[in-house]
């Protein structure tokens, strides 16, 4: 029989042991040894049956065992002394309590979080990097709150089934069985948040808090009486359901979490958040909350649009179209229409922000302007600061989204990039961190004196890697067991397993989600050439593979059988091996245990990807195509980048060169350097490399560096943004979106009319300059309302400026027709094709950019070129 109803019921802890719970329900101890040891203390052998999770550890000790605790001085005095750091972490001032002038606290949406296993409200790459985003916030003292949805059935666990196909299986969670706890009103009412529905529907939500460190993360529940089925269902799984599950779970995140953000400031006295930061365009309903917020207290949408843009950071987390979300526009009018429209939010105006561009250049977007919503394009409409995750990423995103900003060159697209970060004290092995906080202690918490690692000793380097490398293999081995047992092998068909693997040999680990552009597969491009290297008599190598593909994802789950069935064969079953459910603790006990991190996706197809960096930072070394992170942090020396065949258009030939390249480098350099030994038996050059790739990556790859640039690069001056638009009743607001209104009326009049150069001869000379005299037709616009612009510099093939520099052109005379001529001199500063134009953009002090407007006027033909050569 199965039980209709399922919660769990908590332990009444002594008074004595009053703190335990304390730390409990604090998360810190995820990324705290010294608060998980104080756990297993409490019970060691239901520590170990528990899989290390303190709320199911208080769950199932014995009454006995506590009062026995509750009476030893020695535990209470431990205890204690935790209780006491922890509640020391809590309130010290941090690094961010130096800054001047930044946001009194942060809004963080993110619709999965990565925070531990005890947790799973994650599915991958996302989810892994908001908690790691939120954890290196508590460390540095960043006030953020943090916004989520909490899913009854997380994201899948996966099996296998006996022919290698994935099998997806969703668990039941009790929220009781969480470290989490239920936001209630002072009188013990549960807070509870509401969303008109079409059809007079409403969808309603509790709170739950899991409390990160410094860091309160919200998680939206749906599963309430008040709802009706369906709407219970709403927070049920992690990306499952149609395109009409997937709108109300997007709408709960942004505009309930808002609401959410509202009733915890409300309930706690936590500063409201002045800057908002939406990940990805799953919570750009944000805005729109924002926005109605500030129309009912009697500002314009206009008004209320640049009072909310302001003070937003959208994130953007993928290179390909297919990972925005992007819904049918008449789905999001019955939303936002109708029965259900707001008083004071035309959906016009709603529909207008979701709108994809119309000119060609953003066909990547979409071929049906007007038939779609968009919700990156959202996103970016609703913020005046967007990044992308790595220098290449922000790259291919100018590329993928200039035509919001149409007729601004690639480079000038206002979407910037801060690469991503690792929490180190999640990700780095307890041996390695214990080394450092030995040998080099202010190394991992202030980012300084990594140059140090050189003087560590290579044996000590190598007996930790060995050991951790030992730990990794034997936990495969019993995941192996598991998994074959699963998939229907008796015990006495099993005895192989215990010596798969080899805990000697040079390991290389590849773990990821399994959508095609990351190409699981590549490796088997040659199944004999990897044969070879897998069972090479001299410099074996074993490959240890993880990874889950969505259930809906058919092609996914097809590589995931291949790779099953290449390593299902007796020849080479002991050298690699693929572990079933990847989650967080299979991936620590990767990039701990493995020599080489393998990664080699289609690029430019990876964002960033940040496994290869907890790789790094517990001493092992990168092998990869150079995409994401690894693109710009590759020196030659802390890794190898695979051969990137980028022209090759044949995908299959692509794939063929590709792998040709990743077989020889680990034949010919990985497998050499790593069986290279010395007369001690060490392998020096590979331990070299090993230090090299910790003191140059090390202070790059932390997230508080990262943390470290969203603050100072990004919340700070978006607060700052906000702060003077909402001074003085929005003011600023009111007449910043004036200005833009007015503007953006009188641009079709606005022209670039003559431009004329003189000051040099027919042989233009390095050195010499060239004076610039341009005509402006400014219509009804004032010449402080723009900015005119010389743009010159090297010029290629067709003409068009590479990398140009700007010099701004000033008013020489006003003529009562609204044309202005401007003049300017340019330096001939370099030698060879040289050119020049000239442009008309808006100008204003509260733009975060030139192309902020999208408006630019450009002359309609190239003029004043010269054909001389510059000598």
């Amino acid at each position: 029989m199965r039980a209709i109803r399922r919660f769990t019921v908590r332990t009444v802890l002594p008074p004595e042991l009053a703190a335990l719970g304390e730390l409990v329900h604090n998360l810190r101890w995820s990324w705290h040894p010294e608060t998980t040891d104080l756990f297993a203390e409490v019970d060691p052998v239901t520590w170990e049956w528990v899989g290390h999770d303190p709320v199911a550890l208080l769950g199932a000790v014995e009454a006995s065992r506590l009062t026995a605790l509750a009476r030893d001085r020695r535990f209470l005095r431990r205890l204690a002394d935790a209780a006491d750091d922890l509640r020391e972490y809590m309130t010290a001032p941090r690094w961010y309590q130096t800054i001047e002038g930044a946001p009194r606290a942060v809004g963080y949406f993110s619709p999965e979080y990565g925070i531990a296993a005890a947790l799973p409200q994650y599915s991958g790459g996302l989810g892994i990097l908001a908690g790691d985003h939120l954890k290196a916030a508590s460390d540095l003292g960043v006030p953020i709150l943090a916004v989520g949805l909490l899913y009854r059935h997380g994201y899948f666990t996966q099996s296998l089934s006996p022919e290698g196909w994935q099998q997806e299986h969703y668990p039941s969670l009790d929220p009781g069985g969480l470290p989490l706890t239920l936001l209630k009103h002072e009188d013990g009412a549960p807070a509870r948040i509401r969303i008109g529905l079409p059809g007079a529907r409403t969808l309603h939500a509790q709170i739950w808090v899991a409390q990160v460190g410094r860091v309160p993360l919200l998680l939206l529940d749906s599963d309430v009486a008040e709802n009706d089925t369906l709407a219970r269902d709403v927070t049920d799984r992690l990306y499952g359901g149609g395109t009409d599950h997937r709108l109300l779970q997007e709408l709960l995140l942004g505009i309930g979490g808002v609401r959410a953000l509202r009733a915890y400031c409300a309930v706690t006295g936590h500063p409201e958040p002045e800057v908002f930061h939406t990940n990805e365009g799953h919570a750009g309903f944000l805005g729109l909350e924002r926005i109605r917020e500030l129309t009912e207290a009697r500002l314009s949408f206009e008004e209320a649009l640049e009072a909310v843009r302001a003070g937003t950071v959208f994130t953007t987390h993928t290179p390909v179209p297919a990972g925005i979300d992007r819904f049918p526009a008449d789905m999001i009018a019955r939303q936002f229409g109708g029965d259900n429209t707001w008083p004071t939010v035309d959906v016009e105006q709603i529909l207008r922000l979701g709108a994809e561009p119309e000119s060609p250049e953003e066909e990547p977007l979409g071929a049906d302007p007007g038939k779609v919503f968009n919700m990156a394009v959202m996103g970016m409409r609703l913020a005046q600061r967007v990044n992308g995750v790595s220098e290449l990423h922000g790259a291919v995103s100018r590329e993928m989204f200039q035509g919001l900003w149409p007729g601004f060159d690639i480079d000038e697209v206002p979407i910037g990039s801060i690469t991503n970060g690792v929490h180190a004290p999640t990700w780095v092995g307890r041996e390695v961190m214990e080394l450092a906080g030995r040998e080099l202690p202010t190394m991992i918490d202030s980012a300084q004196g990594w140059e140090s690692v050189q003087k560590l000793s290579d044996g000590d380097i190598w007996e930790i890697r060995g050991r951790m490398r030992g730990r990794l293999v034997a936990e495969a081995r019993k995941r192996l067991r598991a998994s074959w047992r699963k998939r229907g092998a008796s015990d006495a068909e099993l005895v192989w397993t215990d010596d798969a693997l080899d805990p000697d040999v040079l390991t290389i680990g590849f773990a990821r989600r399994v959508p095609s552009y990351k190409r699981l597969t590549l490796m088997l491009s040659d199944p004999e050439r990897l044969t070879e290297l897998l069972l090479d008599p001299e410099r074996p190598v074993q490959i240890v593979i993880a990874g889950k593909a969505h259930p809906a994802d058919e092609g996914g789950k097809k590589l995931i059988q291949q790779i099953v069935k290449f390593a299902d064969h007796e020849k080479v079953r002991h050298r690699i091996v693929f572990l079933p459910d990847y989650d967080m603790a299979l991936g620590q006990l990767l990039v701990t245990g493995c020599d080489v991190w393998m990664n080699n996706p289609l690029r430019p197809l990876e964002a960033c990807g940040t496994s290869g960096m907890k790789a790094a930072l517990n001493g092992g070394l990168n092998l990869s195509i150079r995409d994401g992170w690894w693109d710009e942090w590759y020196d030659g020396n802390n890794g190898w980048a695979i051969p990137s065949a980028d022209g090759v258009e044949d995908q299959v030939r692509r794939d063929e060169l590709e792998a040709g390249g990743l077989y020889d480098l680990i034949e010919r350099e990985v497998a050499d350097r790593f069986y290279d030994r010395a007369a001690d038996g060490l392998p020096r050059r590979w331990l070299e490399m090993v230090k090299h790739t910790l003191s140059s990556l090390g202070p790059k790859v932390l997230a508080g560096r990262m943390l470290h640039d969203y603050v100072v690069g990004l919340y700070a001056p978006a607060a700052a943004s906000a702060r003077t638009l909402s001074a003085d009743g929005y003011q600023n607001a009111k007449t910043f979106a004036a200005w833009k209104m007015r503007v953006n009326a009188a641009w079709p009049g606005v022209h670039v009319e003559h431009v004329e150069a003189s000051g040099v001869g027919d042989t233009p000379e390095l050195g010499a300059t060239l004076d610039l005299r341009a005509t402006i037709a400014l219509g009804e616009l004032d010449p402080t309302d723009v900015c005119v612009e010389a743009a010159y510099g090297r010029v290629g093939p067709h003409d068009e400026l590479v990398a140009p520099t700007y010099v701004r052109l000033t008013v020489d005379a006003l003529a009562d027709d609204g044309r202005a001529a401007y003049m300017g001199t340019l330096p001939l500063d370099r030698t060879g094709a040289f050119g020049y134009t000239v442009r008309v953009v808006p100008n204003h002090p509260l733009m975060a950019s030139p192309a902020e407007l999208g408006l630019i006027a450009l002359p309609e033909e190239p003029v004043g070129m010269t054909n001389g050569t510059l000598r």
